[in-house]
């Protein structure tokens, strides 16, 4: 079910590029809530009249606004994308470049909650998850280096 997750994420952010808003809500749930890093409005988007109103404010300042998959993390009913978004200023034609997260959580096949971030730690935090610091493989490489001078074997003890 997750990888199907994933799936929606991806076929919304290709509506987004294709600039089909009616694809895109239909991929939302009527009561989505969203957030935009590039936008920022007190109270966020909710539901598919908010999801249009973001469209619009979005187009109207950044008209060539399109986003390049990069990475996508399946985190159950969480997905977090990393992304690269280009465009111009609508009035001074000022590129804009930049990386950016996106957290969704996406149940029965449509997202209830989309928002972007500055980094993966923050989208990662806003979908309430966590980064390991350390993988466990290097965990287990480091730890006999640790474990040695107080005399503990080479893997730490389940």
């Amino acid at each position: 079910m997750s990888q199907e997750n994933v799936e929606i994420v991806r076929r919304a952010m290709d509506a987004f590029n294709r600039r089909d808003l009616n694809a895109f809500l239909k991929l939302m749930s009527d009561d989505v809530e969203m957030s935009s890093r590039l936008i920022v409005i007190e109270g966020g988007y909710r539901g598919h009249e908010g999801t249009r109103r973001w469209w619009g404010d979005l187009f109207d300042v950044i008209p060539d606004f399109v986003i390049e998959i990069l990475d996508e993390e399946d985190h159950g009913h969480f997905v977090i994308t990393t992304v690269r978004a280009r465009g111009h200023g609508a009035g001074s034609k000022v590129p804009v470049e930049q990386m950016l997260w996106y957290a969704a959580e996406v149940h029965d096949r449509q997202c209830l909650w989309w928002s972007s971030h500055a980094s993966k730690a923050e989208a990662l935090e806003a979908a309430g998850l966590s980064e390991w610091p350390m993988s466990q493989e290097n965990v287990e490489m480091v730890y006999p280096a640790y474990a040695a001078p107080c005399g503990r074997g080479s893997r730490p003890q389940q």
